[in-house]
C-alpha cells in the first residue's frame, strides 16, 4: 500500500521522499561576474515562482565602487540571468542588500549605504518594485540614523504588520565593533505605510544582525551574531533575545551553547512550525556551515548536518523555503568571490520522513 501511495503522490507533483535526503549545491556567480568581491547576498521567490538574488559587489568590502546587483532564475530554467545593478549611490559604498517580496505583492529591497570609512558610518536605504523586480523605484531613506545597517529578511507577524531586523554598529576599527553595538527591529504597518522601531537588545559584547521567528502571537524569538573581534577564542557563543508582547519589547541577548565566530547567521520557521537554523558551527573558523533543526518549538536542536565544509570560509548564509517545500540556502565562499546557492529538503537534516 506504501508503495502505491507513493506512486500517487509522484503522479500528481508531490515529491517522493525516498528522494529528499541530498543536497544539492551549485555555483551561482564567481569572480567572472560582475563585482568580483561578493558578500552578503539574499534570495527570495517571486509571486510568479522566480528565485531572485540581490548582492553587493566592487573592488572590495570598503571600495566606494560597490553597488547591489540583482539576478533572477526563471521557473523552469537551470540558468541565473546576468546580474545588473538595482541600487548604486555614485561615490559611495552599497551593503548588504535584502530583497523581499511582501504578501501583497511589492517586492522590497534594503540596503546600506556607507557614509564614511567603516560600517559605524552607514545608513539604510530602500527601494520598492511593483512588477516583480522588473523595474525599482528611485531610493528613499530607510533609517537616517548613522550606523544604521540591515542584513536578515523581514518576517510577516500573525497581525499583517513586517518586522524587519535592523542593527546599530558603532565603533572606528574595521576588525572589531564596539560594545554598544545592538540589534533591534523596525516594525511597518502595511495599512498607515508607517514605520516605527523597538527598543534596542543590548549584550557584554555587543550582537548584530539578528534573526526572528514568530511561535505565537506574542512569543518570538531572535538568534543573534556575537559582537567584538576576530581573535581566537573560547568565548565565542551565538545569542538570543525573545519578546513575549508580539514583538514591541525585547530582552536583553544571553549567550546560547552554539558557537559563534563573529559571523552571520539565519533562522526560519518552516511551514510545518519546525525552525531551521544555519551558523558556522566553530568559535574561531567560518567553517563548516551547518543546518540545525528544532522540531520542539526551540526547546532542541537535536538534527544537524553540514552543508558546507573544508579548508575555505562559507559566511552570511540566508535561507528560504519556497512554495514547493524545499529549503533553499545561498552564501558565499572562495574569499568573498562566490555564492553558491544549496537546495534541499527538511528530510535532508532530520532524516526521518513521515509514514505514507
Amino acid at each position: 500500500m506504501r508503495k502505491s501511495v507513493g506512486f500517487l503522490l509522484c503522479l500528481i507533483g508531490i515529491p517522493a521522499y525516498a528522494a529528499s535526503y541530498n543536497i544539492d549545491s551549485h555555483r551561482v556567480f564567481g569572480p567572472e561576474h560582475p563585482g568580483q568581491y561578493k558578500h552578503p547576498a539574499s534570495i527570495t521567490q517571486l509571486a510568479n515562482g522566480d528565485l531572485y538574488i540581490a548582492y553587493y559587489g566592487g573592488s572590495g568590502e570598503y571600495g566606494d565602487d560597490t553597488a547591489v546587483y540583482g539576478s533572477r532564475r526563471k521557473v523552469g530554467e537551470a540558468q541565473w540571468t546576468t546580474p545588473r545593478v538595482i541600487a548604486n549611490t555614485p561615490d559611495r559604498g552599497e551593503g548588504n542588500p535584502v530583497v523581499w517580496q511582501a504578501p501583497d505583492g511589492r517586492v522590497w529591497l534594503f540596503y546600506v549605504n556607507r557614509y564614511g570609512e567603516t560600517w559605524s558610518n552607514a545608513r539604510v536605504k530602500g527601494k520598492i518594485s511593483d512588477d516583480g523586480a522588473e523595474t525599482w523605484s528611485d531610493s528613499f531613506m530607510l533609517n537616517f540614523e548613522e550606523g544604521t545597517m540591515v542584513r536578515g529578511q523581514p518576517i510577516v507577524l500573525n497581525n499583517g504588520e513586517y518586522l524587519l531586523p535592523m542593527y546599530y554598529e558603532t565603533g572606528d576599527d574595521r576588525e572589531k565593533t564596539a560594545a554598544t553595538t545592538c540589534s533591534y527591529f523596525m516594525r511597518y504597518n502595511p495599512k498607515t505605510k508607517v514605520w516605527t522601531e523597538t527598543n534596542r537588545i543590548r549584550s557584554p559584547m555587543g550582537n548584530l544582525q539578528a534573526q526572528v521567528v514568530q511561535l505565537t502571537d506574542n512569543y518570538l524569538i531572535a538568534y543573534l551574531r556575537r559582537g567584538g573581534d576576530y581573535l581566537p577564542t573560547d568565548r565565542g557563543y551565538m545569542l538570543r533575545s525573545e519578546s513575549r508582547d508580539g514583538g514591541y519589547k525585547w530582552t536583553d541577548a544571553v549567550e546560547t551553547k552554539f558557537p559563534n565566530p563573529n559571523s552571520a547567521i539565519d533562522f526560519i520557521k518552516l511551514r510545518n512550525g519546525h525552525l531551521l537554523l544555519v551558523y558556522n558551527n566553530s568559535m574561531n573558523d567560518r567553517t563548516p556551515l551547518t543546518v540545525a533543526v528544532s522540531t520542539d518549538g526551540d526547546k532542541t536542536y537535536p538534527y544537524r548536518r553540514d552543508i558546507a565544509g573544508g579548508d575555505n570560509t562559507f559566511a552570511y548564509p540566508y535561507a528560504i523555503q519556497t512554495r514547493d517545500g524545499r529549503i533553499h540556502v545561498i552564501y558565499t565562499t572562495n574569499n568573498r568571490t562566490t555564492i553558491m546557492h544549496a537546495v534541499f529538503d527538511e528530510y535532508a537534516i532530520i532524516g526521518s520522513p513521515p509514514e505514507l
